[in-house]
């Protein structure tokens, strides 16, 4: 196979496991083909996993092209930028806060987004470029916004874009407040998570406008969201699947320090001790961590690792009085929980896995969000069966 056909089969390989996923539709297919996503990734990163929370070692195009190339066209996320840039080195940092997504992500939002001829997008979150490159050759350059809060990343974009021949307006600013300057918007699209959908997007968004946007409670377990803004100033609609993107910068969870909570750093103290079935393996799970976040919106958590697999989850809330622990180890039928503070956080866990066993154990497919100026509010099924809030 000759050097023009080993590049050439990356870009189709990738093309044929995104169709055969249901992500990549005929409708994007011209865009992806005129659009190149090596053309959007740096030669420095570090590839993610399919759920995106582990990244590999570096690869620099310089030294490994073959693998940098590999990467490039496998359906993973790619980090291209640590702890807001100030992380150097060929080693990872403490956060990644950049990236090239996952294409089955970029393409199954894109295809939630149903743009049309005429469309006008903003995006938050311009990153590398490619999702909005790809916006900006099947709607035009001029029908597409991108906002970006870090100017680096952004101006690395610009450069990106201006080698393609497209050029979308591109901003340098917070995307929580949207670009007022070019609204009303048709369509909207986050390509980092949010707790909050900011007002301002429905604000800026025409009446019947499509908001898609991966959201998800400070505890974990997030889910892209596809709202559709109503004449009245609200905005409601399903979450369509599973998703884990770094947040808006906006909304960075900013928990206090465990050993801040009174009794936390002499434990059990004189804390409640007693035994539950509640594993804490089963609040683990991706859906089962949106569910006791949106019940629980206070909530966060941490894990303390043992041996063998054991370890300490511990539960903690934003106030900073209460925290609940309890012990997994393989093979247990009971947990030891410890329960301090004015708040029992291992029982409201426990209300909270009760009612989604009541519920017949909805997965996300089931959930949905309706955002109004004064709050917004999960619901199970239909707008109408709000997902209940249970902090005191």
């Amino acid at each position: 196979m000759s050097e023009h056909e080993v590049r050439e089969a990356g870009p189709a390989a990738l093309a044929s496991v995104l169709t055969e996923k249901g992500a990549l539709s005929p409708d994007w297919l011209p865009a992806y083909k005129a659009v190149p996503r090596d053309a959007f990734v740096p030669d420095h990163l570090w590839p993610g996993t399919a759920g995106g929370n582990r990244q590999g070692e570096l690869i620099d195009r310089q030294t490994d092209p073959a693998r940098w190339w590999e990467k490039v066209y496998s359906d993973v996320p790619l980090t291209t930028q640590w702890d807001d840039g100030a992380h150097t080195g060929t080693d990872k940092g403490r956060a990644p806060t950049s990236s090239n997504s996952m294409p089955t992500m970029v393409f199954s939002m894109l295809r939630e987004l149903g743009v049309e001829r005429g469309c006008r997008v903003l995006e938050v979150g311009t990153g590398t470029g490619w999702n909005a490159a790809l916006l900006a050759y099947r709607l035009g350059p001029d029908n597409v916004v991108t906002v970006e809060v870090d100017p680096t990343v952004a101006e690395e974009a610009r450069r990106r874009f201006a080698a393609c021949g497209l050029r979308p307006v591109s901003v340098v600013g917070d995307g929580a407040y949207g670009y007022v300057a070019r609204a009303p918007y048709d369509r909207i699209i986050a390509t980092c998570g949010v707790s909050r959908v900011p007002y301002a997007w429905i604000e800026q968004a025409s009446p019947g406008a499509v908001i898609v946007a991966p959201w998800g409670p400070a505890y974990g377990g997030q889910g892209v969201v596809r709202l559709t803004v109503g004449e009245d100033g609200t905005a409601s609609g399903p979450l369509v699947m599973s998703s884990a993107f770094m947040r808006l910068r906006d909304q960075r969870d900013r928990f206090p320090p465990t050993a801040s909570f009174p009794g936390a750093a002499q434990w059990p103290a004189d804390g409640e001790q007693r035994r539950s079935s509640l594993s804490p393996d089963d609040i683990g799970d991706w859906h089962h961590m949106f569910t006791l976040g949106a019940q629980v919106p206070d909530l966060f958590c941490r894990v303390e690792w043992g041996r063998s697999g054991a370890y300490r989850l511990w539960l903690l809330e934003m106030s900073g009085r209460s925290w609940a622990t309890a012990d997994y180890a393989q093979g247990r039928t009971e947990y030891p929980v410890v329960e301090y503070g004015p708040r029992r956080l291992w029982r409201e866990a426990e209300a909270v896995m009760s009612w989604w066993r009541e519920q017949g154990e909805p997965r996300f497919a089931r959930y949905g969000l309706t955002v109004t100026p004064q709050r917004q509010q999960v619901w199970l099924d239909l707008p109408d069966n709000p997902v209940p809030v249970r902090v005191p």
